[in-house]
């Protein structure tokens, strides 16, 4: 029996369903499903994803299967509608639409009207008794199929039509008649022919397997391409072709098109969101051309429509008990359903949709933590304009994405991606943004256009990324090619400032203050539940006491990594420090280090005591030492000036002796030199330094009634000895201090594993080691061979734009290299010590990938920046609900201990 490869739907009964999204796409599935359950869907049929992988595996060539499958469907189609394809008389028009597993809006491409000709539009005339119609559709299918199929640029049409507009004195494309739009077929025909060297294809057939080609090749366009990596969607998944028996929302005033949303996609306000034009098709709507009705002003103009368009928004949404976003149809009156989706939102959106659906009993507490990517919580947790600065608003439009962002004005899509890669802040303005636009707009901060609703493709690609979005700002005139746009008398210039406030759909001119979030309500009920969820501790890592508070407001339960080669900076310490370097005897460094420790125990004090009832992992100097001195290069110039000029003897001694230092210390390698415990080996009073001042300050608070609980880390150890050594210098510092002060301390001494060998020997180290914290950013570094700002400044790019990388490795944990080291470290560490702690304080530790990772590898705790940590804290309970642990992680008993 000869493989399935087209699936029907009409009637009421469709060959497939929800299930099915993988080889029917996303919009196949639910079309079908939207047809069993009764609700009105133009008839058609779906080409499988199975096809364009053969498409692609075949050299762009078809199972032999496909064109008698496709005949035998389309016969189907006829029947369902009455009317046959390509027939002069009763013309079977129809849509011809991508529709991958998941949403790719605006990505790929799409037909409507195919099938028209010379001959059929007379057919579709008599039909309807409708000749402006007839052309209007006629135009809007030459127009649709020159640019997606035969490669024609949108602007060479519009440029036609603006023509023709301007010739008869109107504004707007409906109020051109059935003569006018029949002229501009030709046109448009003539301009095919002058731009390609061919004619514009007249046999329906031909028209629907070039279609058809043109959606399969979609898959890989370059906007395709930039959005499956912007949201890590599989190269290899394919899309359906879906061939639908078209109706006409532009047969007059009593039809039309809407996008509409179950809910509010900006919000999440349980309340009806969405937009429709009269007398237009779909394209109009999200293409921005027209500014849209908001949907209840459809309530007043069709009630009957209205009332049935809402009852199917609730049907669907307690059937996919989801928030939906659909598309419809009105002709002439009669209401068609052509797809729906889970809407794309906002993260505070999705954070309010999934807690109100749990309260309205349609899903359960895991449920809704599945609902919410944890990635999409950074647009809650950064800044938001000042309520109450002054800011100076040039013009207001539609809230279409909420959040602030301030940048340089950029007007093409190409410089926004140039500047944007190059660092720069930049916001996106244009009349309105197109699919081909997405490249840039992953590079804005922000994204302004003057045309275009709440629904257009700038809206909702703006809330997919998270990024803060105005559209419909019509007060602003943009003059793309000059590079500017106008507001009454001011004029704004590529490069000025300007800030967004995508909450409210201002637009103001400079650079607007901005403020921290606040977070509370539904966001914290979720977080809530995240907590009682997961198994995994989620810590923060804290260099300073506002970053400890900062870490706890967002619900971390203890530091991971707090640096204190950072603490050595500041402007009173520099040269205490560089004296210490500086020293030629080790009594000379006591000296300079017995200045520091009041600096070091004041540090520590503010740490401890701002995260007291959590643990806290301090690791000892890393860096090396030269990093503390002024450069080689700038002193040997330094140097070479003050003996050409003379300078004072005395003076010239001193810089020479610092550059003689300067180049002792100097390394060829000093990642790989000599720091972390080889420093504190070669000069132990350091570690002694530091260890008196965590073990004084814990002291001295533990006396003062707080509760808390130092780990001191050793780090760069590659060898047990190494751990050994550095070790009977803490414990010897420890023992005395809490004698001196009369206090018995809990603490940990462990070492942060960034070698390779570090991992492998792991059950040696553990015999020293109470606790590991995997150090990732090194330990990727040493595994890989990358020095990581060579790498990402010079190949990694090109790597993974190749796919020799599939993620960069810096940002996402590479399981197969680093994660199986990580995975021998932790099995053979607890061999030898079972109760050894083990956690994550790399940049991995706020990645929703790396975090899942270290719940399956048994880690118990991960460390993050503050504001990662909500989003750790739910990428942790989402890894408990696909894979939950037998029993709770040493962190979770750690955290319980210490708050009791």
């Amino acid at each position: 029996m000869a493989k399935k490869y087209v699936y029907f739907f009409g009637k009421g009964k469709a060959e497939g369903g929800k299930e099915m999204r993988n080889l029917l796409g996303g919009k196949g599935a639910n079309i079908a499903e939207m047809t069993n359950l009764g609700i009105p869907v133009p008839p058609g049929f779906t080409i499988t994803t199975e096809v364009c992988s053969f498409y692609y595996e075949k050299d762009r060539q078809y199972p032999p299967e496909l064109a008698e499958q496709v005949e035998e469907n389309l016969r189907k189609l006829e029947d369902a509608m009455g009317l046959k394809f390509g027939n002069p008389e009763r013309p079977l028009l129809v849509s011809v639409r991508s529709g991958a597993r998941v949403s790719m809006p605006g990505m790929m491409d799409t037909v409507l009207n195919l099938g028209l000709n010379d001959e059929t539009v007379k057919g579709l005339i008599k039909l309807t008794g409708n000749e402006r119609f007839a052309y209007d559709a006629y135009r809007r299918f030459v127009q649709m199929f020159g640019n997606v199929v035969l490669g024609v640029s949108h602007d060479d049409f519009e440029e036609i039509l603006e023509a023709k507009k301007k010739e008869l004195g109107v504004h707007l494309d409906t109020e051109l008649d059935a003569a006018a739009l029949k002229d501009v077929v030709k046109a448009f025909k003539a301009r095919i022919r002058a731009k390609k060297g061919i004619d514009f294809p007249d046999d329906p057939m031909k028209q629907l397997e070039m279609a058809r080609d043109a959606v399969f090749g979609s898959w890989n366009n370059p906007r395709a391409i930039t959005y499956r990596k912007i949201h890590n969607i599989p190269g290899d998944w394919g899309t359906a072709v879906n061939v639908q028996a078209m109706v006409f929302g532009n047969m007059g005033e009593n039809s039309g098109t809407g996008v509409a949303f179950t809910r509010d996609p900006a919000t999440g306000e349980k309340k009806y969101y969405g937009e429709y034009l009269k007398n237009a098709q779909g394209e109009d709507v999200v293409a921005g051309i027209r500014t849209p009705k908001p949907i209840a002003e459809l309530e007043k103009e069709m009630p009957e429509v209205y009332k049935q368009l809402t009852e199917i928004f609730d049907k669907l949404e307690r059937h996919y008990r989801d928030m939906q976003d659909v598309e419809f149809t009105i002709q002439e009156g009669k209401l068609f359903m052509l797809q729906t989706r889970a809407g794309k939102r906002t993260a505070a959106a999705a954070v309010k949709i999934a807690v109100d659906m749990v309260k309205e009993g349609l899903i359960t507490k895991e449920e809704a933590i599945m609902r919410v990517e944890p990635a999409q919580l950074d647009t809650l947790l950064h800044k938001m304009i000042d309520p109450k600065a002054k800011v100076q608003v040039i013009a207001t439009g539609v809230a279409a994405s909420p959040g602030a962002a301030l940048g340089a004005v950029v007007f093409t899509a190409d410089d926004a991606a140039t500047r944007g890669a190059a660092g720069e802040k930049v916001i996106l303005v244009r009349k309105e943004t197109s699919p081909d636009d997405i490249h840039g707009m992953a590079a804005s901060q922000g994204i302004l256009t003057s045309r275009g609703g709440k629904t257009s493709h700038a809206a909702v690609v703006a809330r997919g990324m998270g990024t803060p979005a105005v559209t419909g700002c019509e007060a602003i005139t943009v003059f793309e090619a000059e590079k500017l746009f106008r507001v009454g008398d001011v004029v704004v210039k590529e490069g000025d400032i300007i800030t967004l406030d995508g909450t409210n759909g201002r637009v103001i001119l400079g650079e607007a203050p901005l403020v921290d979030p606040t977070i509370g309500g539904d966001f914290a009920t979720l977080m809530e539940w995240a907590d009682e969820i997961k198994a995994l501790g989620v810590r923060a890592n804290a260099d300073t006491p506002h970053d400890a508070e900062t870490a706890l407001k967002f619900g971390a339960k203890g530091i991971g990594l707090c640096r204190t080669e950072h603490m050595f900076f500041g402007e009173e310490r520099v040269p205490v420090v560089q004296e210490m370097i500086l020293a030629e005897t080790t009594e000379a460094r006591r000296a300079a280090l017995d200045k520091l420790l009041p600096f070091q125990v004041e540090d520590f004090r503010g740490i401890l005591k701002a995260m007291a009832g959590y643990p806290v992992i301090i690791r000892l100097l890393d860096p090396p030492l030269h990093e503390f001195l002024p450069s080689h290069e700038e002193l040997l110039v330094e140097v070479t000036k003050m003996r050409l000029q003379g300078a004072d003897p005395e003076e010239l001694k001193k810089k020479e002796a610092l550059l003689a230092r300067v180049d002792k210390l100097r390394e060829l390698n000093p990642m790989l030199g000599h720091r972390g415990c080889r420093l504190g080996i070669t000069y132990p009073e350091i570690n002694e330094m530091q260890a008196r001042a965590i073990f004084e300050a814990a002291c001295e608070l533990t006396k003062e009634g707080y509760k808390v609980f130092p780990e001191v880390m050793i780090p760069v150890v590659g060898h047990v000895r190494e751990i050994e050594i550095a070790r009977e210098v803490v414990d010897r510092v420890a023992k005395e201090t809490m004698e001196k002060y009369g206090v018995k301390l809990e603490y940990m001494v462990g070492t942060m594993i960034e070698l390779p060998r570090a991992a492998l020997t792991a059950d040696e180290i553990a015999k020293e080691a109470q606790f590991f914290s995997f150090g990732t950013n090194d330990l990727t570094q040493t595994t890989f061979g990358f020095s990581r700002d060579d790498a990402e400044g010079k190949f990694l790019p090109y790597y993974l734009e190749h796919n020799i990388l599939e993620h960069n490795p810096f940002e996402v944990l590479d399981r197969k290299g680093v994660g199986q080291l990580i995975k021998i470290a932790v099995e053979r560490g607890r061999r030898t010590r079972p109760e050894l702690e083990v956690g994550i304080c790399g940049e991995h530790g706020g990645d929703p990938s790396s975090v899942e990772f270290c719940h399956d590898a048994g880690l118990d705790y991960v460390s993050c920046s503050p504001f990662r940590v909500p989003i750790a804290r739910l990428a942790a309970a989402q890894a408990e609900i696909r894979n939950p642990r037998k029993a709770k992680s040493k962190a979770g008993r750690v955290e319980e201990y210490t708050t009791a």
